[in-house]
């Protein structure tokens, strides 16, 4: 008989459980709530982006938050988890209520934008197309000009315009898409 997990993690309840892995997701009445931390990698005039196999568009890089975990510390391991490298983390350049429809849910996200930076002798920062991994799940980064995130798609659509000219300080964004807008598998 398998365990019984917990529903925001595959991690089985009680003593197999590893100490504070709960990600700051929930499901209530059809609405996935999630506190997502994301990282802005600006590089030569390009942003790196991410996709996986079952997206048909691109976003920033990032991860669910975990309990009693900074948001810097979340989006280090997240990027150490998905890419193999440790990056530098800014400071923070968007708060970001992203509420959208994605395969037929309604989402509503609490997104932390930071201003990030691979290491200087990373050879990510010279390889236009890679690939990492999160789990099983293979992950699609790619170095995109700012200049042609216009016909992208590109989620949320604020991004679009808002990489070409990062704020000085930080700016809280209300990004609500309808259906016809969200990204669609």
């Amino acid at each position: 008989m398998k365990p019984q997990t917990d529903y925001n993690t595959d991690y089985p309840f009680g003593s197999e459980r590893p100490p504070m892995r709960r990600m700051i997701t929930f499901d209530e009445d059809h609405i996935r709530f999630t506190n997502r931390i994301v990282g802005v990698a600006i590089d030569r005039e390009r942003v790196l982006l991410h996709r996986t196999d079952d997206m048909n568009f691109w976003a920033l890089p990032g991860g669910r938050a975990e309990l009693l975990e900074t948001s810097p510390q979340t989006l280090i391991r997240e990027m150490q988890e998905e890419m193999g490298v440790e990056v530098q983390v800014e400071r923070l350049l968007w708060v970001v209520e992203n509420i959208f429809v994605h395969a037929g849910q309604s989402h509503h996200e609490l997104g932390l934008y930071f201003l990030m930076h691979l290491p200087a002798d990373s050879s990510l920062r010279d390889t236009q197309r890679f690939e990492g991994h999160e789990g099983d799940q293979r992950i699609i980064f790619e170095w995109h000009p700012t200049e042609t995130l216009d016909d992208l798609p590109l989620y949320p659509i604020f991004l679009r315009t808002g990489l070409k000219s990062l704020p000085a300080t930080t700016t809280h964004v209300t990004n609500i898409e309808s259906a016809d807008e969200s990204a669609q598998p």
